[in-house]
Formats: C-alpha cells, structure tokens, sequence
C-alpha cells in the first residue's frame, strides 16, 4: 500500500516538471514597457489623437491670382539683323500663314519669296497694322533683308484703301472707235483690255475731262463695275500723270535704293506711296536718309517719274 502511494506521488511530481517545462517564459519587464510604448503609438486612422496633439490638416492654399501668360513662356526672338534692305514692289500673289512666307509678283515681271514673323511691321498708309491684314492680290511694298538664304520682309508697306474692281497702269492704245483701251498693268504680265461706254466718266485732279486725255504713256487708274477686269466695263477713270508732265511732291521718305537710283515716299497730301527714280547726274545729298521730310520735283516721263530736283526739309531720325 505504501509502496503504491509512493509510485503516485512520484508519477505527479514528474507530470508538474513536464508541464512547467512546457509553459511560455513570461516576457521581461523591458519586453513589456516596449510592447506597451508600441501599441500606445500605433492608432487607427478613425482613431481620435492623442491629447496635447494637434493633427496637420493644412492644405496647399490655392491662389487664384497668379497666371501664367502662355506667351511668356516662348524665347523671344532676337532682334532684326542689322543689313542694307531692298525694295520689292508687286502684288502679294499667293499668302502662306502656316509658314509665315508671301510670294510678291513684282512689278515689271518675276517673283519674290519673303518670311515674316511678328518682328516684322506692317503699314497701311502712315498707320501701323498688323500682319492679319495681308490679303491676296493686294499691293505691298517690302523692305527686304537677306537673313542668312532667306529673304526676310523687315517691314510691309500696304495701300492707304483697297477697293474691288481697281487697276492701275500705262495707257498703249485707246480705240474710242471701238470703245476699248489697253493698258500695262503692274500686277497682270500680259496688257489687259479695257471697255469703255459712253458711262465712262474721265476725271484728271478732282475735276472732268474728255477721253482725249487717254494718250499713250498716261499714267491711270481705273475702277470696274461688278463684273471686274475680265471683260468688264470702266465706271471712272481717272489720269494720274501725262507724259511730258511736272509734279510736285512733298513727303516722308519710305526708302530710297542709291544703287537702283530709286526713291519711294509717302506723300502728305493723299498718303499714297510713290516711286520716284534718281537722275543717274544727280549727286545726293547726304541727309537724304529714310524719315527725311523732301520735296521733290519729278517729271513723268517714260512711264515713270524722274526726280529733277529734291529739297530736304527736315531729316530724318
């Protein structure tokens, strides 16, 4: 009997070791302190924070009075090379916006290739526009450079008014047998034929004239009723220089070319631009410069106008 309890008490003794064995060792008072710091930081996002702590809600505040001007973000071009210009006249024969380049059929035959870009100033009369105003088919005066190979319009000369159904030219013959006149035209290469009537009405300065006034040599200007230059009847036409004639004209120089002996001016009394060619014995004088105030005495021979005597007024910038 005693034997047996003994085995009991022995068997229970050695299952407490086995378990105790078994079981975890409790973490270390530093585990604990750290578990605890641990779990105290870690919050849910829905959580409150904790107290004495002001969570950052600020926002990037968005100011509504700054803008940016695309146009400033674009280099801005470099200034107009400094070079001799040359004068081109003609009518613009065919406009390319997307390429910025105007084809000029000049006057007298041959055309010209000119860039532009906003550098470039553009005049109608004594009034500054802008490039949106060149039209097809109308008459310009460039002031071209040489930039590089390119031909580069430095500034855009543009009649004072456009009007439809308008010619300007030489007169070669006037059949009034016939009721036709046949003119040289600076825009058309070939002469073009005009038809008069008996509505025709001739005009010479402001005040009316025959038709015997249409000699060969004249220069003219015609306007069109609404069937245009291809056949159509001429409402008015008005002499603007006889052969043999002396004119007088006062006004800013535009341009003036000593090679090609040609100066063009704008004239203060109907704004228009005229060119005016140098007598090859004249000798220049030397303030004679683009923004000089001239008087200029030309005749009009040869269908053209030849300067014989200048007189500066005031000289240019």
């Amino acid at each position: 009997m005693i034997l047996r309890f003994a085995k009991l008490a022995f068997g229970s003794l050695l299952l407490g070791n086995l378990l105790l064995a078994q079981t975890p060792a409790e973490p270390t008072s530093s585990s604990i302190v750290s578990l605890s710091t641990s779990t105290s930081n870690s919050q849910p996002a829905n959580d409150a924070p904790a107290e004495g702590i002001k969570p950052d809600t600020s926002q990037p505040a968005e100011d509504s009075s700054i803008s940016v001007d695309p146009a400033s973000l674009l280099p801005d071009l470099p200034a107009v090379p400094k070079a001799s210009a040359t004068l081109v006249g003609g009518t613009i024969a065919r406009l390319d916006r997307v390429r910025d380049e105007l084809t000029v059929r000049v006057f007298g035959g041959g055309q010209v290739k000119a860039l532009f870009d906003p550098r470039t100033q553009v005049y109608r009369g004594s009034r500054e526009v802008t490039i949106a105003d060149l039209q097809q088919g109308e008459r310009v005066y460039l002031d071209t450079i040489l930039d590089g190979d390119t031909v580069f319009a430095r500034s855009i000369r543009l009649s004072p008014t456009t009007a439809s159904g308008e010619s300007q030219g030489i007169v070669l013959r006037y059949r009034p047998d016939r009721g036709q006149l046949t003119i040289r035209d600076g825009i058309a290469p070939m002469p073009v034929q005009v038809a008069v009537d008996p509505s025709t009405k001739y005009s010479q300065g402001g005040r009316q004239i025959s038709s015997q006034s249409l000699v060969p040599g004249a220069l003219i200007e015609v306007n069109f009723d609404s069937r245009g230059s291809a056949g159509g009847v001429a409402r008015e036409i008005a002499i603007l220089a006889l052969p043999g004639t002396r004119y007088t004209f006062t006004g800013q120089v535009v341009h003036i070319d000593l090679r090609q002996g040609l100066l063009v001016i704008n004239s203060a009394t109907d704004h228009k631009t005229y060119e005016i060619h140098l007598n090859p014995e004249m000798t220049p004088d030397d303030n004679l410069q683009p923004g000089a105030i001239v008087t200029v005495e030309a005749n009009f021979q040869d269908s053209r106008y030849v300067a014989g005597n200048i007189a500066i007024n005031s000289q240019g910038r």
